[in-house]
């Protein structure tokens, strides 16, 4: 089996169209990405992990889809407006510094609306909030999970402000 590739996830304008129902009605379209790569695993970096429990937002996801979701990314409350820029990043590289041995060289990506939200621009597959994920996104998240699986190089490391243990 190949690496843990984990997916730090949204939701608003990433599952669904940002600001309309509430339906989750591009999720399928990931959960069908998801399926060709036994080794990924979401991790929901949403703001909906504030509001309900893991529990209901696993509910979410096709059945088979749920044992692959690792978790929910922690909470950190910026002192400064200027922390906002790349916070969920920077909440997501914490996530996963308590969950693999090498942060440096982990295999991860991210699906996101708010390109605010992410530093590490060459691992982020940037949803348009209107539309939610397509096609298009589809194509290229399977494209990025096979570089992660192939260990492409290319990608560059995070670059949040987070400090990397040496």
């Amino acid at each position: 089996m190949n690496r843990t590739t984990y997916i730090f996830m949204d939701f608003d304008g990433v599952t669904h169209p940002w600001g309309e129902v509430e339906d989750f009605r591009c999720l399928p379209l990931i959960e069908a990405v998801i399926r060709e790569f036994e080794e990924a695993r979401i991790v929901i970096s949403s703001d909906w992990r504030m509001l309900f429990s893991l529990q209901k937002l696993v509910a979410r996801f096709s059945e088979d889809i749920r044992p692959r979701v690792a978790g929910v990314t922690p909470h950190m409350l910026p002192k400064l407006g200027s922390e906002l820029h790349g916070l969920r990043e920077r909440e997501s590289m914490l996530w996963l510094a308590q969950h693999e041995p090498d942060v440096a060289s982990a295999a991860w990506c991210a699906i996101d609306d708010a390109p605010g939200n992410w530093l590490s621009r060459s691992r982020l597959i940037l949803t348009d909030f209107k539309r939610g994920f397509t096609e298009e996104d589809a194509g290229a998240l399977s494209r990025m999970l096979t570089s992660l699986r192939d260990g492409v190089p290319t990608l560059e490391k995070p670059r949040s402000s987070f400090r990397w243990a040496s």
